[in-house]
């Protein structure tokens, strides 16, 4: 009891840090024995698959449901944050992808998988998602149609007893105590998840695609590095990266390992509550920012389609590469909250460029052999920017307001206190 009551008083990331270190001395050292311990991993991402949808659906009708009429909200100011960030995430990929041409191997196609036709076929997608029956949304964690139903069942229930009001708080409330002792399992989740990732088989196949991964990655270390701190240090005119990195350490890593946005809305929310956000906003924006807040979707798009492009000697000037920021921005929009949910809107980019469908299908298979470490850093900078966005939003709301606000020393504080949040 001494040593759990030791192991509490320590922060969640450094908890977090220590299975870390634990899961890769364990499976280099022993990685036979230490593939029984992926359980914890599985264990822990299906707990957060499973509470998600609940939690989101509760949270957003609660939110609806307690609102007051004329309390003003950010969600267009953080609607614009996410479509902006993800079409300068297409951007800078476009122009990495100028300087740092790279060739690829085509390999088999995957003829299993089935792309959408087009840039409408998705839109429809999302709008069939929005009326889709609420119990098959929660079922299926579609977070469109989740989102959608909570909202409409919220506003139905505006004019109800105060009594109903505060039971749908209540089980909302219960729902978020729930989710806060999944959160708990983090350090045991991220042991599992890296021993799985460090003893997967396919590992020594990255080493063909070196340079592809490189442009990859550093276009996503760049967004997330350079991108975003400017766009947070243009709203609140504060040193932006305090912020960033605490939504890099404790949102991007869970996200890294999970490679899940919808996975790692559970951690999001827990995130936006330490930072004193407002609940009726990111109830909504969270869930809403996994569905299309999609900057590394966005570059892997973009990436992986001038690299077939260049493969194939196609020549492309700037309009069409300019046309391929936006398209990827829409694509990116579309693409699923689960692992490799972008690769399949490839074919989309590819269409473009008149490359045919066989062939774009044999780019999302190069996709799928590198989506081990691609996904992981996409979805971790996908999911990082859902809660940087909604605290940039909020905070440059309170400084117009007249706060004193200092979002430094929000970005650093343990626990939530209204003397942080109104400092």
């Amino acid at each position: 009891m001494k040593v759990l009551k030791m192991w509490n008083q320590i922060s969640l990331v450094k908890q977090i840090a220590v299975g870390l270190i634990i899961g890769i001395i364990l499976a280099v050292s022993i990685p036979e024995a230490a593939k029984s311990l992926t359980i914890f991993g599985t264990l822990f991402v299906s707990a957060l698959k499973a509470v998600a949808p609940v939690l989101v659906f509760f949270l957003v009708m609660a939110a609806i449901v307690q609102h007051k009429k004329g309390q003003q909200t950010n969600m267009k100011s953080i609607v614009f944050l996410y479509l902006l960030g993800t079409f300068l995430a297409g951007t800078v990929a476009v122009i990495v992808s100028f300087l740092f041409p790279v060739n690829i191997t085509l390999t088999e196609s995957t003829q299993k998988l089935a792309a959408p036709g087009n840039a409408i076929e998705v839109l429809q997608k999302l709008v069939l998602n929005m009326v889709d029956n609420p119990v098959n949304a929660l079922v299926q964690a579609n977070y469109i149609g989740i989102l959608t139903w909570a909202i409409i069942l919220g506003l139905a229930l505006k004019n109800a007893s105060d009594t109903t009001k505060t039971a749908i708080s209540n089980v909302s409330d219960a729902v978020a105590k729930m989710v806060g002792w999944i959160i708990k399992l983090a350090p045991l989740g991220i042991m599992g998840l890296v021993i799985a990732s460090i003893t997967e088989n396919g590992l020594k196949s990255l080493l063909g695609y070196g340079n592809l991964l490189l442009v990859l990655i550093g276009t996503m270390l760049v967004v997330a590095l350079i991108v975003n701190p400017l766009i947070v240090f243009i709203n609140v005119r504060q040193n932006p990266y305090p912020l960033v990195f605490k939504c890099l350490r404790e949102s991007g890593i869970t996200a890294f390992f999970t490679r899940s946005s919808a996975a790692n809305i559970p951690v999001n929310m827990e995130l936006c509550k330490k930072l004193g956000l407002d609940k009726e906003t990111y109830a909504i924006s969270i869930p809403l920012g996994a569905t299309i807040n999609m900057a590394g979707a966005a570059i892997t798009i973009s990436v992986l389609t001038l690299a077939a492009v260049n493969t194939l000697n196609i020549p492309v000037d700037l309009p069409t590469a300019i046309i391929l920021s936006v398209l990827a921005a829409v694509c990116a929009c579309g693409a699923s909250g689960v692992a490799g949910g972008s690769l399949l809107l490839i074919p989309l980019a590819c269409s473009l460029f008149g490359i045919p469908n066989e062939v774009a299908m044999q780019v999302v298979a190069v996709g799928f052999i590198i989506g081990v470490l691609q996904d992981s850093f996409e979805t971790g900078l996908n999911s990082s920017t859902d809660v940087l966005f909604t605290a940039t939003a909020e905070f440059k709301k309170r400084l117009k307001e007249g706060e004193n606000l200092s979002i430094n020393r929000t970005a650093i504080a343990d626990e939530p206190t209204e003397q942080v949040v109104n400092s």
